[in-house]
């Protein structure tokens, strides 16, 4: 699905930002969309070459110990984003699941305690 960048706090494609750009600060004050400290930049395109669907927690530490790091799409609910503290293990059941929020998966297991 083809990405549209925003201006902060709008959510319509009239206020999209066409050019990729860097920005310096101090942040811009609320109201204001903070452009005039930042200059355009030349965009660089990644492709990937393969993708595939791996499920479960085998099939993910396969996929790590032979590939490294992979990308999974979580249901990323109200409680998660009050509760959870970066680090740490969270679990959560939700009855109707659906994926809104992409995360890397680095490693698996226990090192060094």
């Amino acid at each position: 699905m083809q990405y549209t960048a925003l201006n902060l706090g709008h959510k319509y494609v009239e206020n999209s930002i066409d050019t990729c750009r860097d920005c310096s600060p101090p942040a811009p004050a609320a109201g204001e969309d903070g452009l005039d400290s930042c200059y355009a930049v030349t965009d660089t395109r990644y492709y990937i070459a393969d993708h595939y669907k791996v499920k479960g927690a085998t099939q993910m530490k396969a996929e790590i110990t032979a590939n490294g790091p992979i990308s999974c799409g979580i249901h990323a609910t109200d409680n998660f984003d009050n509760n959870y503290k970066s680090g740490e293990i969270y679990s959560e059941h939700v009855k109707f699941g659906k994926i809104n929020h992409e995360i890397s998966v680095v490693g698996f297991g226990v090192r060094d305690g």
